[in-house]
């Protein structure tokens, strides 16, 4: 039988225990490390929450901000595409107008109806036959009485003219 040496025992249990005792230790400390980051990262984050309700004033106005900003240019930018598509416009509708009172004119002028500005020169030569009449009656010492100014009535239209001749064609032939 082998003899049991009873401090051999206590060594062994002493080993034993102490390694406990070590991994004891070991666990409180890293217990202990734990539970202080976990202290620093809820620090942390309450510091990240009070910077954030600190800042979120100032970020805020920021972006209201930057928001007036984008909408003045957003809205210059849409004014100056509406100016340039109502120049555009205006454009085509001179165009259009120009177009018009041609064609009208045209119309008119198949018609035979005078335009303003034949209506105009025969004002004038009237006005200048007027004075020379004036002029020979006062020079023949006769009053000639005073010529009535009167408005210049449209001329008949050609037309009429040309259908009455043809008339009086037929009843001389």
């Amino acid at each position: 039988m082998e003899e049991v040496n009873p401090q051999s025992t206590t060594t062994r249990k002493e080993a034993s225990m102490a390694s406990k005792l070590k991994t004891i230790t070991d666990n409180n400390q890293l217990a202990s490390t734990i539970k202080e980051s976990t202290q620093q990262i809820w620090l942390a984050g309450l510091g990240a929450f009070a910077k954030a309700q600190e800042e979120g004033g100032k970020m805020f106005d920021a972006l209201v901000k930057e928001g007036e900003a984008m909408q003045k240019k957003t809205r210059d930018v849409a004014d100056a595409r509406i100016a340039a598509v109502a120049g555009r416009a205006a454009d085509t509708w001179d165009r259009l107008e120009q177009v018009f009172e041609d064609r009208v004119a045209r119309a008119l002028g198949s018609l035979g109806v005078p335009s303003k500005k034949e209506v105009d020169v025969l004002s004038k030569r009237i006005a200048e036959l007027t004075a020379a009449v004036q002029d020979l009656a006062q020079s023949k010492g006769k009053t000639a009485p005073r010529a009535l100014t009167t408005t210049a009535k449209p001329a008949a239209a050609p037309a009429k003219k040309a259908a009455a001749a043809k008339k009086a064609a037929r009843k001389s032939a």
